[in-house]
């Protein structure tokens, strides 16, 4: 394990601990501004904070699209409070990319209130945010970013009705065509884009984020955010995950989460409040992810993003779950060994004694 205060720029490895903003954003104090937000991240403990990017509470992103010298004030104000912006998020703005129109009402929230009730001109100017956010993480000197993919197939998500031949196609083709030019702006700025796989996406498992990557071609931005709570709300091998995808893992938010089915209500949760249905997301600890092992998995693979904190807990204060994130996660990290551990016992190697050890000299 690494000593009680790694440094986030230590020898290659997982990077943290950070913590995503989205949940703690407030209209008081600290919770009202970056350099507010930044303070009361460091003063916890945390290195990296990710930054959502709708709205101006946190940035601007037009402006840090378009300015190096913003973008360097930014960062400014994270190094005084002694953190650095780990990613840029736009998962709200993602998520207006697709969207099926059963949810038109509901998204609209999302868009600024002159796009609302337009849904083709809220996607163009979702689909232009994100190429804004490729531009700011290059001038921030980000390499990831965070996002949703929407969805247009979420509705059919159980075949009952049965669906009609070449719908699923059809859907992943049309999400492919929306996302490609987003892909290709973040290829020409040097940035991966991450997608958060999440139930109420077209992207929320293996199967679907293959069919996506089929759809773009392979396209080497195309990376995947893991979060092992939603995998496992789902019931599937979070672990196993990461032996199949690490070569798209790019991000990863530290989030729990337990599932107690009982005999009213399973994974479909019988409509019920998060309190009460038998998935629920909880706070660092408090649930049934094993942490030890997605650690230790990562950094097998070569895992050099950051560790960052997605606080959505049910049950546990968010001052709480705060606090308890950053030596959470600390305690999770680990310096990947650099000498196997019997090299004090090493031998000389050439490649006759090799044959002679064989019995082929």
């Amino acid at each position: 394990m690494q000593s009680e205060h790694p440094s986030s720029a230590a020898a290659p490895g997982i990077r943290g601990p950070g913590i995503f903003l989205a949940q703690f954003l407030g209209n008081a104090a600290p919770f009202d501004n970056l350099a507010n937000l930044a303070a009361w991240a460091g003063s916890l403990g945390y290195r990296g904070i990710q930054v959502p990017t709708l709205g101006s509470q946190c940035l601007d992103l037009q402006r840090a699209a378009e300015s190096q010298d913003y973008c360097d004030e930014l960062k400014g104000i994270c190094a005084a409070a002694g953190v650095e912006i780990s990613e840029l998020s736009t998962h709200l703005q993602g998520q207006l990319v697709a969207v099926h129109p059963a949810f038109d009402g509901l998204f609209d929230d999302f868009a600024p209130a002159e796009l609302r009730g337009r849904p083709r001109e809220r996607t163009e100017w979702a689909i232009d945010q994100l190429k804004l956010a490729a531009r700011a993480s290059r001038r921030l000197g980000l390499t990831a970013h965070a996002t949703f993919s929407g969805a247009l197939l979420w509705p059919y998500v159980y075949p009952w009705p049965q669906r009609p031949a070449g719908l699923v196609e059809e859907g992943f083709a049309e999400l492919g065509r929306r996302w490609l030019p987003i892909l290709d702006a973040f290829e020409e700025e040097g940035v991966d884009l991450c997608f958060e796989l999440h139930p109420g996406e077209d992207l929320h498992d293996g199967v679907t984020f293959e069919r996506f990557l089929d759809a773009v071609g392979q396209h080497p931005r195309a990376h995947i955010l893991y979060d092992p709570s939603h995998l496992l709300l789902q019931q599937m091998d979070y672990l196993g995950f990461i032996d199949r995808y690490h070569q798209r893992i790019r991000m990863f938010h530290v989030k729990d989460a337990e599932f107690r089915p009982d005999a009213r209500s399973g994974v479909y949760g019988g409509y019920q409040s998060w309190v009460e249905r038998p998935g629920r997301f909880r706070s660092l600890g408090d649930g049934q992810i094993d942490f030890r092992s997605i650690f230790s998995k990562l950094t097998q693979y070569g895992y050099q993003g950051w560790a960052v904190l997605e606080w959505e807990c049910c049950l546990k204060d968010s001052a709480q779950g705060a606090a308890e994130g950053a030596p959470f996660i600390r305690q999770h990290l680990i310096t990947k060994a650099t000498q196997a551990f019997d090299d004090f016992a090493g031998v000389t190697a050439s490649a006759s004694r090799n044959r002679r050890l064989l019995g082929l000299e």
